[in-house]
């Protein structure tokens, strides 16, 4: 195997583990929250931090490094408008993603603390709750354009 299809096949893994443990931790902290179990709130999100720590982030980094390489191997002129789009879809991402990531911290220590003190969580763990939800839309929806324009790179000048 030569360089260029290792680095292609840990890009395509690496997108997969991005998108399914955003995915994946974005469902089971969504459907516990409407459990409104504090006592599994607080575990779960704790896990989702841990998620995002150990898989997410180190995919979200690899990402951007390995797709240029990519690109650039490949002979992609920077200006090819679906490479440009794919670029542009995964900032939008990450402008979705970074604040997330620290409501999911600050979720985490409300529950933790609430279960702890064996109290109902307070009304802002839920406005957070609103916010995060809010931002793991445009998120997904830009990571499946992504994952299209990688897949068909389509000819936008015919």
């Amino acid at each position: 195997m030569n360089l260029y299809f290792l680095i292609k096949t840990l890009h395509i893994l690496s997108s997969v583990v991005l998108v399914g443990t955003g995915f994946g931790t974005a469902f089971y902290l969504f459907f516990t929250n409407r459990t409104r179990s504090v006592d599994a709130i607080a575990i779960v999100a704790r896990l989702v931090v841990r998620a995002d720590w150990w898989f997410t982030t180190p995919a979200v980094i690899f990402q951007p490094l390995s797709g240029l390489w990519l690109a650039h191997t490949d002979g992609w002129a920077w200006q090819t408008p679906w490479l440009m789009a794919s670029v542009a879809l995964y900032a939008l991402t990450g402008l979705c993603w970074l604040p997330v990531v620290w409501l999911q911290i600050r979720l985490a220590k409300m529950a933790t603390a609430a279960s702890a003190q064996g109290e109902a969580l307070p009304a802002r763990y839920w406005q957070y709750a609103r916010i995060w939800e809010a931002l793991g839309y445009p998120a997904f929806v830009a990571m499946i354009g992504v994952y299209f324009l990688m897949v068909i790179k389509p000819n936008w000048y015919a």
